[in-house]
């Protein structure tokens, strides 16, 4: 069996910029990188955020251009006119990533996140160099009934929105205790998640505040998410037809998207590389980040098409 390392080499870092798109603006943290290297996009899942990535995004600059985006209706981008559904979001990744970069860039997603680059890589190949899932939301199998996964998936982001940015901004329960509530559903062992990691979370939480549109953001979200994955036959058809290089990555022990269904899609897809994350849980970046990124910088080293990056670092957008 495979020795899982759970602890992070790297602190949190990052900078907080804005893309200014012709519908309103995102909001990313930059990681920096090689200059010239190519550019990963980290993507985040149901009611989650850039601080989503706080782990593991410090771990892949020697190689990578890493950004941490916040979809519409998430973290600190707004939706306003924009949908925040699984297919707004993807066209918004793609106008995102192709403001950034002209090259084509590594897609890393998590949960909803995956699904949306799933959606955007099957849109856009020429925009994607490669996709890395790690723990993302599946078609449905048959041992595997809607409402389970569907009751599941919705429950995953309240400690994010609910427990954390409302009830812990209240001061309905204590700050520490809000943060662990976050990660006590998606990880296997809460306590892997180390205090930094949390400390970001609840920063992003005191900056964000209270805003009215989250419930309704996050209910488009999670219905459009849903509808998707509960249309099994297209949903698999859709991602057997990318033809971009894929790396699965599924914890074990995800109570979210159960790791039987990892297994099928696996199979379903034999050409993409798949890595059990033994004794993980939903969130691979968060409680084992080293093993994660050794992962994926193996698999873009033999399957994706990255050369090796030049010296210096690189840093672009406008910081606000």
């Amino acid at each position: 069996m495979t020795q899982i390392s759970v602890g992070p080499d790297a602190r949190p870092a990052g900078e907080s910029k804005w893309a200014d798109l012709a519908d309103g603006p995102v909001h990313y943290v930059d990681h920096g990188g090689p200059d010239g290297a190519p550019l990963a996009v980290l993507v985040h899942g149901l009611g989650g955020s850039h601080a989503n990535w706080a782990a593991l995004a410090p771990l892949l600059t020697a190689d990578l251009r890493v950004v941490a985006v916040d979809l519409a209706g998430f973290g600190l981008t707004p939706a306003g006119p924009r949908p925040s559904s699984v297919s707004g979001n993807a066209d918004l990744l793609y106008r995102f990533v192709t403001a950034l970069s002209p090259e084509p860039v590594v897609l890393v997603g998590n949960s909803m996140g995956g699904m949306i680059g799933a959606l955007l890589t099957n849109a856009h190949p020429e925009a994607v160099r490669g996709l890395a899932l790690l723990d993302p939301v599946l078609p449905l199998t048959a041992a595997l009934p809607d409402r389970l996964v569907t009751a599941n998936v919705l429950q995953a982001a309240l400690p994010l929105r609910a427990r954390m940015a409302l009830a812990d901004r209240r001061g309905m329960i204590p700050r520490e205790r809000a943060a662990m509530q976050l990660v006590t559903l998606c990880c296997d062992d809460p306590d892997r998640v180390t205090e930094d990691v949390i400390d970001v979370h609840l920063a992003l939480a005191e900056r964000r505040g209270f805003v009215e549109e989250t419930a309704r953001d996050f209910a488009l979200a999670g219905r459009s998410m849903v509808f998707t994955f509960a249309r099994r036959r297209t949903y698999a058809k859709l991602l057997r037809s990318i033809e971009k290089p894929v790396l699965l990555i599924h914890g074990t022990r995800d109570r979210l998207v159960p790791f039987r269904v990892a297994r099928v899609a696996a199979a379903a897809n034999p050409h993409w590389s798949f890595f059990p994350a033994t004794n993980i849980g939903h969130v691979p970046m968060l409680e084992a980040p080293s093993w994660t990124s050794a992962r994926i910088l193996e698999w873009l080293s033999m399957d994706v098409a990255c050369p090796p990056p030049p010296r210096g670092r690189a840093r672009w957008g406008t910081s606000r």
